[in-house]
C-alpha cells in the first residue's frame, strides 16, 4: 500500500510538471509598420480617428517543445526600409528582420513546427517563404482563395507564399482548430476580411487568455462601431465574425490584442521578452 501511494504521488507530480512545462508562452516581434494618410477605405472618415500608424507584428507561441509561428509581417524584401512609399498615401518601415529577431532567442525557421496566418495579405505573410519546412495550418477557404484562385483577389501576391505550396505540409482546417490538442491554443474561423480569415486564442497561465485579432479590426473605432473596410471580401460575413469573436472574448474572459494597434504595441514587451 505504501509503495502504491508513493507511485501515485510520483505520477501526480510528473503530471503536474508536464502540465507546467506545456503552458504556452507568447513572443511578440516588430515586423514593420505602415503609415497611411487616408483611412476612408477602412470604413472610417479621417475625422473619426487620428490614428495613421499601424503596427505590423509577428508572434511565436511555444507550448512545451512545440512552436507555432503566427502572422508573418511585411515582406522580407522591405527589411531596412524607413518611410518607403509603396503607393500614394502609404509608407512602410521595417527596421529589422524577424529572422534576426528569432535568432535573439536562439531559434531559426528550422525550429518552427507549425505556421499559421490570420490571412494572406502582404503585411501578414511577408516571412512565409522562410517557413517552407514547417506545417502550414490554413482554413480551407483561405487555401482555395490564396493558392487556387489568387487571380480573383487583387490583394493576394502568391510570390510571397509560393514556397508553402507543398501539399504534404499543409493541414486544412474548417471551423475552430485546437493547435496543440490540449485546448491552450485555438484557431478560430472568422471569415469576411478574406474568405478564410482566422484569429488565434492563446490561454496564458499568468497573463490570462488573449486573442490575436488578425485583421478582424484595424482600428479601435472599427471595433466600437462595427465598421467594415471597403476591401473586405464579404461585409455580412465580417459582421457575423465580429459578433462571434466578441461573444467568444466574453465567454473566455479574454483580452483582445488588436494586432495593428501601435498603442498596444507600445505597451507590450517585445521579444526576447515573452508573455506566459
Amino acid at each position: 500500500m505504501r509503495l502504491s501511494i508513493t507511485l501515485i504521488a510520483l505520477v501526480f507530480a510528473g503530471a503536474l510538471s508536464m502540465s507546467a512545462s506545456a503552458a504556452p508562452r507568447v513572443y511578440v516581434f516588430n515586423c514593420g509598420s505602415i503609415n497611411i494618410t487616408d483611412v476612408a477605405s477602412f470604413g472610417l472618415t479621417n475625422e473619426e480617428t487620428d490614428v495613421r500608424d499601424l503596427f505590423v507584428p509577428c508572434y511565436l507561441i511555444e507550448n512545451g517543445d512545440q512552436r507555432l509561428f503566427w502572422d508573418g509581417g511585411l515582406p522580407l524584401s522591405l527589411v531596412g526600409s524607413k518611410d518607403l512609399e509603396l503607393e500614394p498615401g502609404m509608407k512602410v518601415s521595417y527596421p529589422r528582420s524577424v529572422l534576426d529577431q528569432l535568432q535573439d532567442i536562439n531559434l531559426t525557421p528550422a525550429d518552427i513546427d507549425l505556421v499559421a496566418f490570420s490571412h494572406f495579405h502582404f503585411d501578414h505573410i511577408g516571412a512565409a517563404g522562410a517557413f517552407a519546412d514547417s506545417t502550414l495550418l490554413i482554413n480551407k477557404r483561405e487555401y482555395t482563395a490564396a493558392f487556387l484562385q489568387a487571380d480573383q483577389y487583387e490583394i493576394f501576391d502568391p510570390s510571397l507564399y509560393s514556397k508553402l505550396a507543398d501539399a504534404d505540409r499543409i493541414e486544412l482546417t474548417d471551423a475552430d482548430y485546437d493547435v496543440f490538442g490540449d485546448g491552450s491554443v485555438i484557431l478560430i474561423s472568422a471569415p469576411g476580411h478574406t474568405p478564410g480569415h482566422q484569429v488565434l486564442l492563446v490561454k496564458l497561465e499568468n497573463t490570462g487568455p488573449i486573442l490575436l485579432s488578425g485583421d478582424l479590426y484595424h482600428f479601435e473605432f472599427n471595433r466600437r462601431h462595427q465598421r467594415v473596410p471597403a476591401f473586405n471580401t464579404d461585409k455580412a460575413q465580417t459582421l457575423k465574425a465580429m459578433q462571434k469573436i466578441e461573444q467568444r472574448l466574453e465567454a473566455e474572459g479574454a483580452t483582445l490584442w488588436l494586432e495593428h494597434s501601435q498603442a498596444l504595441a507600445d505597451s507590450l514587451n517585445l521579444a526576447p521578452a515573452f508573455y506566459d
